[in-house]
């Protein structure tokens, strides 16, 4: 009942996400003046990218938390791919500013570590406040690897 709850809480919030978007402008922030790290490659980003990047890691451990909370609970086996939002890792996109698939390995990088947190109780990766859960800055500065250019 807890998975089934965690769900149907990642769908609302998808259509939430979804109504914003319809609302959304496009702004150009200048030039690409950040690069982050994945898979052992630089790729440079805007400003926003890079807010964007960071937004991608925070939503994943909050959605993780939650789905790895409610497997435990449920009293199912420590499983992250299997979550409905890890496999989506959609949820605050908006199509612009970095590609789908960096956004997706962003999250997914943040959900492990929010079920992880979840699913074992703990607060190894992140912290609850003022209503949410976050990633701590050094794990989010490990995984992003953010930099500025000059």
């Amino acid at each position: 009942m807890n998975q089934l709850r965690y769900q149907e809480r990642y769908f609302d919030r998808v259509r939430r996400d979804q109504l914003r978007l319809q609302q959304w402008r496009y702004n150009d922030y200048g030039p690409y003046n950040y690069r982050y790290r994945r898979g052992g490659a630089y790729y440079e980003t805007s400003r926003y990218g890079a807010e964007m990047l960071q937004r991608a890691i925070n939503d994943g451990y909050e959605e993780g938390f939650y789905a790895g909370q409610a497997d435990r609970e449920d009293g199912y086996r420590f499983s992250p791919e299997e979550a409905y939002g890890y496999q989506d890792a959609s949820y605050g996109y908006d199509a612009y500013y970095v590609d789908l698939g960096d956004y997706q390995y962003y999250f997914r990088e943040g959900f492990r570590r929010g079920y992880e947190d979840g699913y074992y109780s703990r607060s190894q990766y992140g912290r609850y406040s003022n209503g949410s859960y976050s990633i701590l800055g050094a794990i989010l500065e490990q995984i992003l690897g953010l930099q500025l250019l000059n």
